[in-house]
């Protein structure tokens, strides 16, 4: 079943005892225009639509309930962004891999934050950033992306995650019979030997300085890692990944993946 054939005639993917005031579709649509617009508050946006837009929204339903949809329906969100992403990427076979820090607290709270510490489990920790230079309390965001930047898949781990222990999620993410190109951080001659024996997938990592028989990284591969970077890019100035407000893991994982589809939802249209 597509999608679509998963719709009820109200606009609905599951059965209401009593009809919503904005169906499922409204929902997602929602949450996907929030975040083209960068706006990171829902309460914000709920204050917005009831005073400069109450004709186009009589009936709101309470902001709780919206952002409690939001969330049981992240799962389809994602869904919709893997099916833009694969519309986008056509037949390539060339992909890039990287992660980006996604702080949830000040490094000095580090034992006194409470924010998404209900289940250990999910509960964020202690990371350092290459890039700036500092430890951050939080998660990694891991994300695949095609050479043209076609959206194929994402992941969320804890901060102190190596990254190259998600070479063995990237197995189980679809992709087979093609190029991966990663940083140093994803630089692991098993992980490489995994990935092309079972889904036979070559990753290209550029080597350290110090290794054995040690060859520069070809420059076309240099100039196609700038794509994902750029992906980075727009996630963090216009959809403003790092500002956090949820307090749940949940809320955190599910305003991730609607910036990521709406991200891929403008390149789509």
């Amino acid at each position: 079943k597509t999608l679509a054939d998963q719709l009820d005639q109200d606009g609905n993917l599951q059965f209401y005892p009593r009809a919503p005031k904005l169906s499922d579709v409204q929902v997602i649509c929602l949450s996907l225009l929030q975040e083209a617009l960068s706006i990171d508050s829902e309460r914000w946006l709920w204050s917005k639509l009831s005073t400069d837009y109450r004709d186009a929204f009589p009936e709101l339903p309470h902001l709780t309930n919206y952002s409690r949809r939001r969330k049981r329906l992240a799962g389809t969100v994602e869904q919709l962004a893997r099916l833009w992403g694969q519309s986008l990427r056509g037949h390539e076979d060339t992909f890039m891999v990287d992660s980006i820090p996604i702080p949830v607290a000040h490094i000095a709270r580090e034992y006194s934050t409470t924010i998404c510490r209900k289940e250990f489990r999910t509960a964020p920790d202690k990371g350092y950033s290459a890039v700036s230079e500092q430890y951050f309390i939080g998660y990694k965001l891991h994300v695949v992306v095609s050479l043209e930047g076609g959206y194929h898949s994402m992941e969320l781990t804890k901060a102190s995650v190596h990254d190259s222990r998600y070479l063995q999620e990237i197995k189980h993410s679809g992709l087979r019979n093609c190029l991966l190109l990663a940083d140093k951080g994803y630089l692991s001659s098993q992980g490489q030997r995994d990935l092309f024996d079972s889904k036979a997938i070559e990753l290209q990592t550029p080597m350290r300085s110090n290794q054995n028989n040690y060859r520069p990284w070809p420059k076309i591969f240099k100039n196609a890692r700038r794509r994902i970077e750029t992906t980075f890019s727009q996630l963090s100035d216009q959809m403003m990944l790092k500002r956090n407000y949820s307090k749940s893991f949940i809320g955190v994982r599910t305003r991730l993946i609607a910036k990521v589809a709406s991200v891929t939802l403008l390149q789509y249209i």
